[in-house]
Order: structure tokens, then C-alpha cells, then sequence
């Protein structure tokens, strides 16, 4: 059975193409829900016109997609909240608790 953990591992191998730090820390994830192999992430980009959205949308579902136990990977992009440099920061801070 595929952990959240496992998943978050994942995603901090998948770095922002313009600013080099990984996506989870960054604080572009806002949810992620695993239920009998099927894996929900809600998550946002820097600015809604960001031109490699879809690109790391896309490399979010084929990473995580290879994971062992995972049967289903759904990703949901969205801009409420709107991310803020200040998300960067809480991300971050999140790992050292």
C-alpha cells in the first residue's frame, strides 16, 4: 500500500523549472489524500499563467503514478489560495516539526 510519505518523497524530487527548489517545499502542494491506491493532490502554481503548468502537473502524475500500489493519480490545479512567496516559507517550516 502506497504511503502519503512515499508521495511527499516523490514530490520533493520535482523541482520548479524556474525557481530551484522542489515543489512540496515550495508549497505548491495543497492536499494530498491516498484511499485504496487511488491519489488525490490538489495543487497550485506560482502564477496562474505559469507556461510549464501543465508540464508539472503532468510529471506529478507520471512520478507518482509509478509508485508501488498506486492504481489511480488525479491532480487538481487551482489558484484559491493563491500562492504567495509567503507559502514557500511555511513549506519549508512544515518539515522541521
Amino acid at each position: 500500500m502506497v504511503s502519503k510519505d512515499s508521495i511527499i518523497n516523490i514530490l520533493k524530487e520535482i523541482y520548479d523549472p524556474e525557481i530551484p527548489i522542489n515543489i512540496y517545499d515550495l508549497g505548491l502542494i495543497y492536499q494530498i489524500d491516498v484511499k485504496d491506491g487511488d491519489v488525490y493532490i490538489l495543487m497550485t502554481l506560482t502564477f496562474p499563467g505559469c507556461p510549464m503548468g501543465n508540464l508539472l502537473v503532468e510529471t506529478v502524475k507520471d512520478r507518482v503514478k509509478k509508485l508501488e500500489g498506486v492504481s489511480s493519480v488525479k491532480v487538481e490545479l487551482t489558484f484559491d489560495p493563491p500562492w504567495t512567496p509567503e507559502m514557500l516559507k511555511k513549506g519549508l517550516e512544515r518539515d522541521k516539526k
